[in-house]
C-alpha cells in the first residue's frame, strides 16, 4: 500500500524560529515595538502570520496592509537566513531513505512560499517531492486540516495513509484534524506543550523508513 510522509517546514525541516525572531525584532525596532522572546514564544511559533501581527500591532490586520506587511517581515527572514539554511540533525538521509523505501513525500507551510523556495531549494528538495503547499495555497490556515487534507489529495492518498511530522500545537492539532497520525517534533515545544502525538523526535538521527512503516501500521515505538 503506498504511503507517504508530509512535513511542515519551520521547526521541522530546520531550526528556523531563532531567524524568525531576529527578523521580527527588527520589523518591530522599526515601530518601536520589544517582544521579548516569551512573547515570540507564545504568539509567534506555529502561529499565521495574520495572527502575529494582529496580536503585537493591538489592531486586526487584514487585507492588502497584512500582505504588505507580511512581504516586509518575511522579505527580512529571507534575507538573514539566506546564508543559514540548515536542517535539523539527520533529516537529509531520513528523507532520502523515505524516498529509496517508496514513500511519497510532501512539505505543508504556514509559511509563504518564497520561504519554502529558499529551504526546498537550498536543500534540494523539490524534485523529490510530490506536494509542495504554503500559505497561498490554502484559505484557511492550522490548526484548519486544510493544508493536509489538500495534500493528501495532491499525492491521490487517503488520509490515513499519511504521517506528519510537526512543531506546533496548531500543527499537530491539523493533522490530527485531517485524521493523520503525527510525529511531534520537540524543536520549540515541549512534549507537554503539544497534543499529545503518536512519536515524538528531538532529531531524524535514529528514525528510518522503516520506523515510519512501523507507524502507519499501528506499532507502538519507544
Amino acid at each position: 500500500m503506498p504511503q507517504a510522509v508530509i512535513f511542515d517546514m519551520d521547526g521541522v525541516i530546520c531550526h528556523t524560529n531563532p531567524f524568525h525572531s531576529q527578523a521580527f525584532q527588527v520589523f518591530f525596532k522599526k515601530r518601536n515595538l520589544a517582544p521579548t522572546e516569551e512573547d515570540f514564544a507564545a504568539h509567534m511559533y506555529g502561529k499565521n502570520n495574520g495572527y502575529i501581527l494582529s496580536h503585537f500591532l493591538g489592531r486586526k490586520i487584514e487585507g492588502q496592509e497584512l500582505l504588505d506587511l507580511e512581504d516586509e517581515k518575511e522579505s527580512l527572514f529571507r534575507e538573514i537566513y539566506a546564508e543559514q539554511v540548515n536542517p535539523i540533525a539527520g533529516f537529509l538521509p531520513f528523507f532520502h531513505d523515505l524516498r529509496k523505501a517508496g514513500f511519497k513525500t510532501a512539505v505543508a507551510t504556514s509559511a509563504p512560499f518564497a520561504n519554502l523556495e529558499l529551504i526546498a531549494g537550498k536543500l534540494d528538495l523539490f524534485p523529490h517531492l510530490e506536494s509542495a503547499l504554503a500559505s497561498e495555497h490554502v484559505g484557511k490556515h492550522k490548526p484548519d486540516p486544510e493544508v493536509y487534507l489538500k495534500s493528501a489529495k495532491n499525492i491521490s492518498l487517503e488520509p490515513h495513509q499519511c504521517l506528519v511530522f510537526e512543531d506546533s500545537f496548531s500543527g499537530v492539532s491539523a493533522a490530527k484534524n485531517a485524521g493523520m497520525k503525527v510525529v511531534g517534533v520537540l524543536s520549540s515545544h515541549s512534549r507537554e506543550e503539544l497534543p499529545v502525538c503518536d512519536f515524538y523526535i528531538e532529531n531524524y538521527l535514529d528514525l528510518s523508513a522503516a520506523k515510519v512503516s512501523a507507524l502507519l501500521a499501528g506499532s507502538q515505538l519507544v
